[in-house]
C-alpha cells in the first residue's frame, strides 16, 4: 500500500479546542491564506487526547515547562493583537463534548465559526469548555440551537466521525495540534503556519 497520508489530498487545518496555541493560530490561518491568494485549508476538529495516545506523546502543559509555555501564548496573543489571554479553570481541560459539538458543527457548514467562538470563550474569556453551558454559549453565537448541539453530541454518528476523523490525521501523520497538512507534507506548531502557507502555495501551482 501506498503512504496513507496520500489518502487524504488537500491542505487541512487540524484543531483541539483545548490547545491554546490552537487558538492562536486558528485566528490567523485564515488570513495567511487569503493574503496568499489561496483556497482556504479544509478545518478539521480532532481529539488531540487519541493523538497523544497514538504516538505516546503528552501535552506541555503537564510538564515543567508549563509556566513557559502559557508566558509564549501570552507573549504570542499581544504579538497578534488578540485580547489578553485568560486561562481557563482547569487547564488542560476535557474537551470531549466540545469536539464533539465542532463536528458536528463542521456537518452543517460551521466549523469555523464554532470553533472560533469557542477558542475565545476558552482563552479570551477564560470559560471552561468542560462545562457544557460554556459550549452552548459559543455555539449560540453562531445560531446552533442549545438542543441540537446536546443532542448531536450524544448521537453515535457524531461520536464515530470525531474518532474516524482523529484516526484519518493519524494516518496522515498529524501528531499533534495545530498542524497543517498540504499534500504529503505536515506542518505542526503555530510557528509553522507560514511554513504551511508556502507548501499550500507549491501543492496549488503543482495541481494540474
Amino acid at each position: 500500500m501506498g503512504d496513507p497520508r496520500l489518502d487524504e489530498p488537500g491542505v487541512a487545518f487540524y484543531f483541539d479546542l483545548g490547545s491554546p496555541y490552537a487558538y492562536l493560530s486558528a485566528e490567523r490561518v485564515s488570513r495567511l491564506f487569503a493574503d496568499a491568494g489561496l483556497a482556504q485549508p479544509e478545518w478539521k476538529p480532532v481529539l488531540l487526547g487519541g493523538l497523544f495516545a497514538r504516538f505516546e506523546r503528552g501535552s506541555w502543559s503537564l510538564t515543567d515547562v508549563r509556566e513557559e509555555g502559557m508566558r509564549e501564548v501570552e507573549r504570542r496573543a499581544q504579538a497578534q493583537a488578540l485580547q489578553p489571554i485568560r486561562w481557563p479553570d482547569p487547564f488542560p481541560a476535557n474537551t470531549l463534548h466540545a469536539m464533539r459539538v465542532a463536528t458536528y458543527a463542521k456537518s452543517i457548514g460551521r466549523t469555523i465559526s464554532f470553533a472560533l467562538a469557542a477558542f475565545r470563550q476558552a482563552f479570551a474569556g477564560g470559560r471552561d469548555l468542560t462545562d457544557p453551558d460554556n459550549v452552548a454559549i459559543a455555539a449560540a453565537a453562531c445560531e446552533l440551537h442549545p438542543n441540537a448541539i446536546a443532542k448531536a453530541a450524544a448521537s453515535a454518528a457524531v461520536k464515530a466521525r470525531l474518532r474516524e476523523e482523529t484516526d484519518r490525521a493519524g494516518d496522515r501523520g498529524v501528531f499533534g495540534v495545530p498542524a497543517v497538512a498540504a499534500g504529503d507534507e505536515v506542518f505542526w506548531g503555530d510557528d509553522r503556519l507560514e511554513e504551511a502557507v508556502a507548501a499550500a502555495a507549491r501543492l496549488q501551482r503543482s495541481a494540474p
